[in-house]
């Protein structure tokens, strides 16, 4: 096997074992997008088992010898010479440098969406813990431990009163 051909499947071979696939699986919450990503890990697992199988393992050698004897050493000369002049053209990766600014990006913006999840969770985590905690001390409360909690309200039901604002 080639030295390029090898490396392109040690890389593939060390990608598949670094992600964490069901770590990435957790964090979806869509129907669709736990279909998808099915769809994107098996293709995976396809590539990198073809690339295993099919191009990491070295070809056999022609025994030329072989085909000289029953073929005649003209024509398996000739077919030699015609492979050995065979040159396999080196893979030159156009697409990467194309695409991997637009990855980071996507990173970055990822990243940020998640900080915002998370602070946004936490928002919402403690509006709930309140709203359990209001829910068990609703029948017992008065106005002013409610007002405690709620200042802005207070503000509002005091200046109704001054203003002689009623509601109606």
């Amino acid at each position: 096997m080639s030295g390029a051909g090898k490396k392109v499947v040690d890389v593939a071979f060390k990608a598949g074992k670094s992600i964490d696939w069901e770590g990435m699986a957790k964090l979806l919450v869509s129907d669709e997008a736990r279909k998808e990503f099915a769809t994107l890990r098996r293709t995976f697992d396809e590539v990198n088992s073809t690339l295993q199988t099919k191009f990491s393992q070295e070809p056999e050698p022609i025994d030329w010898e072989y085909y000289r004897k029953g073929i005649g050493s003209r024509l398996v000369d000739m077919y030699k010479e015609a492979y050995e002049s065979v040159e396999i053209p080196k893979f030159v990766d156009t697409v990467t440098p194309q695409f991997k600014p637009k990855f980071d990006a996507l990173l970055v913006e990822l990243k940020e969406a998640e900080e915002n999840s998370l602070k946004e969770s936490e928002r919402l985590e403690k509006e709930i813990a309140d709203l359990q905690e209001l829910k068990q001390k609703i029948s017992t409360m008065t106005a002013d431990e409610y007002f405690e909690k709620h200042p802005e309200l207070k503000k509002k039901f005091d200046d109704e009163i001054r203003n002689d604002n009623w509601g109606y």
